[in-house]
């Protein structure tokens, strides 16, 4: 297998552009930007199909393989335990359950033990509710929305655009600043660490990688940012939403207005996981999810 790379993108792409799952993991542009020192991604094209393993150098026993993505449909479970036992890697990760749902239970028991993966269940929701915002359910994010209206684009201290190479240099700075609050570089949140790194990276190679972002400025200076990718024709991916904390209501006007740009051409925006962490499912979850895909592992019997 090769490791996966940023020039490897536009090989791939084809092969990504129609896939059929659900799960945030399954976005090529994902893939490359979180591909790193510590969690490195590995490919290679066999019948029509990429095949892709992600490694992790801390937990050497999560290493897994991705469901296979091609134009061939659904493999059968005894053609991913075959590529399995070829690759050497024992297990699945990232299965979403509509696999499990069309293939059926009874059929893959034989080959694998299936188990959940909560902290990697994605959170999705429909475009309109994002960006729309209506009903009781919503009424706390309106009214921080008007908050900020009242306090900053009603006084002409906002300024919203689409990311170009010129802005990169500005939403680093964001992004450090914000880390700064978050302690990204501590090395016990290595979680942080990483998704930093990924953040660089898609924004240093967003064009390249088809990603769209969006900024907003603040009395000058970019104080949150988004960066989106494709995942299925009818989902896109909010891959990085960063807002500076001291703003009042400056997340939820990131937040609608990504919903409105950059996610206008598909029906659900994806916004991955919580990870398992309490505060990050509170935030997800009040935004209302219109279903939540589970995510499941195969190890091979």
């Amino acid at each position: 297998m090769k490791k996966l790379a940023l020039e490897d993108y536009q090989l791939l792409k084809p092969y990504f552009a129609t896939q059929p799952y659900g799960l945030c993991t399954y976005s090529l542009p994902s893939l490359i930007v979180w591909s790193n020192h510590v969690f490195q991604t590995f490919y290679v094209i066999e019948n029509d199909s990429v095949i892709i393993a992600n490694e992790s150098g801390c937990r050497p026993e999560e290493n897994h393989l991705l469901l296979p993505v091609g134009p061939s449909g659904l493999p059968p479970p005894e053609e991913l335990a075959a590529l399995a036992l070829q690759t050497g890697y024992r297990q699945y990760g990232s299965v979403p359950e509509d696999y499990l749902e069309q293939t059926g239970k009874e059929k893959i028991g034989p080959y694998f033990i299936v188990s959940e993966q909560p902290e990697y269940d994605d959170y999705v929701y429909l475009t309109a509710d994002l960006s729309q915002l209506k009903g009781n359910r919503y009424a706390k994010k309106r009214n921080l929305l008007h908050q900020f209206s009242r306090d900053y684009l009603q006084l002409n201290r906002v300024v919203t655009g689409p990311i170009t190479p010129a802005e990169v240099v500005e939403c680093l700075d964001c992004l450090e600043k914000w880390c700064e609050i978050r302690n990204c570089d501590v090395d016990q949140d290595l979680s942080l660490a990483c998704e930093k790194e990924a953040v660089i990276n898609a924004l240093n190679h967003y064009e390249h990688l088809d990603m769209k972002g969006l900024y907003v400025r603040v009395d000058g200076e970019i104080c949150a940012f988004c960066i989106s990718s494709h995942l299925r024709p009818d989902m896109g991916v909010m891959n990085f939403e960063k807002a500076l904390p001291h703003i009042r209501g400056l997340y939820q006007y990131l937040d609608n207005e990504c919903a409105k740009h950059l996610f206008k051409d598909y029906l659900y925006i994806n916004k991955e996981s919580d990870m398992g962490l309490p505060a990050l499912a509170e935030s997800k979850h009040s935004y209302h999810p219109v279903l939540k895909i589970k995510s499941y592992r195969l190890a091979l019997r």
